[in-house]
């Protein structure tokens, strides 16, 4: 990336939020007594390495919500002295809200920034931030969504335009319609999306909710918009299995 990327990154997207609040139930026997932001791969945490992905872009002020094992994350983060970032921790403390009410929780920490970058805990790309910010700025949407064309358990659907039309779940049969399209693309989600500061208004739903459910329903007023970065490196290192196939990419 070079310096005229990075400055963009910086004056147009200097803000992320970090999901690490989550049980990791996929990711047992460690996260029986961990929580999964900090399963190893090649001996650095998980969390350290999306900290460092973001910073190596210029995204330095962050997010970071917190419940399962809260006390070891932020142990962690005050132990190496937040990486050198503005690091806010939001404690999930009563019970873990899941992503969209994560989400809301966090607003307060979030509302000096004009649009913020998400993004999974578990998840390890090489994907281009700035070419994501320059597809998000050209189009001009509530949010866009990193996705690639890998088989996935569930999808969200995107018409020829590339806007968000629908969800499905491709093991057990069930389709959500959002808005009728000639043409539903399916896509897997990178679990990382970069999203306008004029979300907060939308949200209507209280609690423990999910991001699935939110933009399903924003998408048939807003433009939800996808970012395909099928030739990027992504590993989703829910399970213990996954974590060998991380290893073979982040060293």
């Amino acid at each position: 990336m070079d310096n005229h990327q990075k400055k963009m990154v910086t004056a147009e997207l200097n803000t992320a939020m970090i999901f690490a609040a989550g049980l990791g139930t996929r990711l047992k026997p460690w996260t029986d007594h961990h929580p999964k932001a900090l399963a190893l791969v090649n001996g650095k945490p998980l969390l350290q390495r999306n900290i460092e992905y973001l910073n190596s872009f210029g995204i330095n002020n962050l997010v970071i919500n917190v419940h399962h094992f809260a006390d070891q994350v932020i142990a962690f983060l005050e132990k190496n002295n937040n990486f050198g970032c503005a690091i806010k921790v939001s404690h999930e403390k009563e019970e873990a809200l899941e992503t969209g009410g994560g989400l809301k929780y966090a607003e307060p920490m979030l509302q000096n920034a004009k649009r913020f970058l998400i993004m999974n805990a578990d998840i390890l790309t090489d994907l281009n931030i700035a070419a994501m910010l320059q597809h998000h700025l050209t189009h001009n949407p509530l949010a866009t969504l990193a996705v690639t064309n890998r088989s996935s358990s569930r999808c969200f659907l995107f018409n020829e335009k590339h806007l968000l039309c629908g969800w499905q779940n491709n093991k057990t049969g069930e389709e959500r319609i959002a808005v009728l399209s000639s043409l539903n693309i399916p896509m897997a989600f990178s679990g990382i999306h970069i999203i306008e500061q004029s979300i907060f208004p939308l949200i209507t739903e209280t609690g423990k909710f999910s991001m699935v459910d939110l933009y399903l329903r924003l998408c048939k007023e807003q433009h939800i918009i996808g970012y395909n970065h099928s030739n990027d490196i992504l590993v989703d290192v829910g399970k213990p299995e996954s974590i060998a196939i991380a290893e073979k990419y982040f060293l």
